[in-house]
């Protein structure tokens, strides 16, 4: 007689095979393959790729401080040097064999300097975002580097502190500043005022901001000649002015101009 506490012999004469004791352990199972499917899951095809790094041109002169600069780069995720120059002329070789997204160029360098490389590469790569990294605390190479058309303007002795940073910001389109940069844009803006220089927002008498608003508003030539009790020819004269002082084309720019401005509201 057999024992019944013993599972039934298969037709190989083999115990058969036996099925979870509990739903327990049936969970457990389960379980344990959910998991084993999550985790393939997370290493498969459709593991979410990981997004594009800032690509970006260095141009020193010296090795040591590239070395230097590129350490504190391409530590960060987001960052990479793709090419490095060692002069301004480079730079701009490089830039035509490389795809970059951001240059970093030194000031003071051989061949080309980097405000001329800046000048060249805004020309050649108009995409191409531009920071200048300088020893110079300088106003003079301040104004310079923005006139070349650099988004940037960091301190070497701050680099460790500022340069990501400065990176990012160049990839946002947000200018980049360090703060005695910032006091010195300032202090030119202040020092103009005093010396009765005009700016591009003072340069309208008040007679033809009148005119300004009133056209920004919709108002023909001889409504306005109503309103500010002129003539016609008058008016016309003042919309002559305006455009070629403001270098505007038609009504639509000297709208956008006067909400810019601040004369109408949009």
């Amino acid at each position: 007689m057999s024992d019944p506490s013993l599972p039934e012999p298969s037709a190989s004469g083999r115990p058969a095979a036996t099925t979870p004791s509990s739903p327990a352990a049936a969970a457990a199972s389960a379980t344990s393959a959910s998991a084993s499917a999550s985790t393939a899951s997370a290493y498969g095809p459709s593991q979410a790729s990981a997004p594009a790094k800032i690509r970006i041109l260095l141009a020193d002169d010296h090795a040591l401080v590239r070395r230097g600069v590129r350490l504190i780069l391409d530590r960060e995720p987001d960052l990479e040097v793709v090419a490095e120059a060692g002069d301004g002329a480079e730079a701009i070789d490089m830039a035509r064999t490389h795809e970059a997204d951001l240059a970093v160029l030194d000031i003071a360098m051989p061949r080309l300097t980097g405000l001329q490389a800046a000048r060249e590469l805004a020309a050649l790569k108009p995409g191409l975002r531009i920071l200048m990294l300088t020893m110079h605390d300088n106003e003079q190479y301040l104004f310079q580097a923005l006139k070349s058309g650099a988004c940037g303007y960091v301190l070497k002795s701050v680099a460790d502190r500022d340069l990501v940073a400065a990176c990012r910001a160049a990839m946002r389109d947000e200018p980049f500043l360090y703060p005695g940069a910032v006091t010195a844009l300032i202090r030119n803006y202040l020092d103009r005022v005093r010396h009765g220089e005009e700016t591009s927002d003072h340069i309208l008498t008040p007679r033809e901001e009148e005119v300004l608003k009133l056209v920004a508003e919709g108002h023909s030539s001889k409504e306005i000649a109503e309103i500010l009790f002129i003539s016609i020819k008058t008016v016309q004269r003042h919309r002559a002015n305006l455009l070629q002082k403001l270098g505007l084309r038609d009504r639509l720019e000297l709208t956008r101009y006067a909400i810019r401005a601040g004369l109408i509201e949009p």
